[in-house]
């Protein structure tokens, strides 16, 4: 059978909104690359009842149950004392654990405490795991063919140690079920919508090629999983990718890990275009999104965020006139923000963002969410108004995909 595997994030400031569990929605994804399973994830506070219960629970329910948070050196770093009682042991000082962790302040240069040695007080019942990127050392326990391991809420400290020891020793460990994830990624199509279009294809599909829809801030992803990753499944699938193709194919986007800012670079880049961008009410949010892409200086030229009517007629040479006449938030000023952002920043492409990101001043002609968003090149210049929501930062990311999204179709049509 196919190990299953539970996650546990330990830690007051994850219930209360105050920490973002960066860590679980990684694991799985390690986990599912191996073949492991994840049948839950769990996020608990910081008190002995709650983790000793939820260990029990764990353990009889999966065969791997990984825990990050709870093993810093102060008093409500409960996990240790924890998992101590759990497996009815005590604590012994691990030179080797010690030496580690008098290695790191000797690098930083900072002096260590009896809290920080105490860091290195290891359940006599574990395998220690070094810790190479901080003070908490790992705990890997095995029991009854189960493995239960205990890791720092650190996510750069978890990674490094998921990946150099835990992840190995899982994947030598257990039997893993080969699981096989096929991604078509669509933008400008709501999942409803979607789901209408590919009715009959999703209905034809096999009964062991699952399907999913994964929604997004302007995308929706559809998933084809089954199990077994060999060349006869890896036809199949293609098949049923073909098959479906035809009836979204002005949707997609791109496929498997490519995000829609991958996307757009790709496809500049097979043109050998440039892309100059000019955006108000998304802050250089897009700049930001575009120039996440390693490589991204072979296809981006550069941007400005003339938030003030003033900087777009000085920086852009947007007129005055049109700007009273029609307000910023308009077709004229983004067609020409558009066109003269590609001319001052020597591009190929500009593409310009103007709207009312909220909460305040919008309008009853023109409402919080309000978006006009302008394209240009060589051959056209062309402007499309959006009507987001009445969230300032959701019509921030939904402008951003728009923005992308009309770069994508334009470029198609060339």
């Amino acid at each position: 059978m196919p190990a299953k595997a539970i996650l546990i994030s330990i830690g007051d400031e994850i219930l209360y909104g105050q920490t973002l569990d960066t860590n679980s929605h990684w694991i799985a994804g390690e986990l599912d690359s191996l073949g492991i399973r994840v049948n839950k994830k769990v996020t608990i506070g910081d008190t002995r009842e709650e983790i000793i219960n939820q260990l029990e629970e764990s353990e009889s329910q999966a065969d791997i149950v990984l825990i990050t948070g709870g093993l810093g050196p102060t008093n409500d770093d409960l996990t240790k004392p924890c998992l101590v009682e759990y497996f009815d042991t005590h604590l012994e000082r691990n030179e080797e654990m010690l030496k580690n962790i008098r290695s790191l302040f000797k690098k930083a240069g900072r002096e260590m405490s009896e809290v920080h040695e105490q860091q290195a007080d290891m359940p006599a019942a574990c395998t220690p795991i070094a810790n190479n990127m901080g003070t908490a050392p790992g705990m890997w326990f095995e029991r009854n063919g189960k493995v239960i391991v205990s890791m720092p809420g650190v996510p750069y400290e978890m990674r490094k140690m998921m990946s150099d020891t835990v992840l190995p020793k899982l994947s030598a460990m257990f039997i893993k079920d080969a699981i096989y994830h096929r991604m078509i990624r669509t933008v400008g199509i709501g999942e409803s919508a979607l789901a209408e279009i590919i009715k009959d294809w999703e209905d034809s599909l096999p009964s062991h090629i699952k399907l999913a829809y994964l929604p997004s801030m302007g995308t929706v992803k559809l998933r084809l999983t089954t199990s077994g990753e060999n060349e006869q499944t890896k036809k199949e699938v293609q098949e049923q990718i073909d098959n479906v193709l035809p009836l979204i194919k002005k949707y997609v986007y791109g496929f498997d890990d490519e995000d829609m800012e991958e996307a757009i670079g790709r496809m500049l880049k097979e043109r050998n275009l440039k892309l100059a961008i000019a955006e108000s009410c998304t802050g250089g949010y897009l700049s930001h999104k575009i120039t996440s892409v390693a490589g991204s200086s072979q296809w981006f030229n550069g941007s400005l965020v003339p938030y003030s009517n003033q900087l777009k007629n000085e920086q852009l040479q947007v007129d005055s006139k049109i700007m009273e006449e029609h307000g910023a938030v308009s077709e004229p000023v983004v067609l020409a923000l558009a066109k003269n952002v590609r001319k001052v920043f020597k591009a190929d492409v500009g593409v310009s963002i103007s709207g009312i990101a909220g909460p305040g001043g919008g309008s009853e002609e023109k409402p919080v969410g309000t978006v006009w968003i302008g394209y240009s090149d060589e051959k056209k210049t062309v402007a499309k108004k959006f009507q987001f929501v009445r969230d300032r930062n959701i019509n921030i990311g939904y402008s951003a995909v728009a923005a992308m999204n009309m770069i994508r179709i334009n470029l198609d049509k060339d």
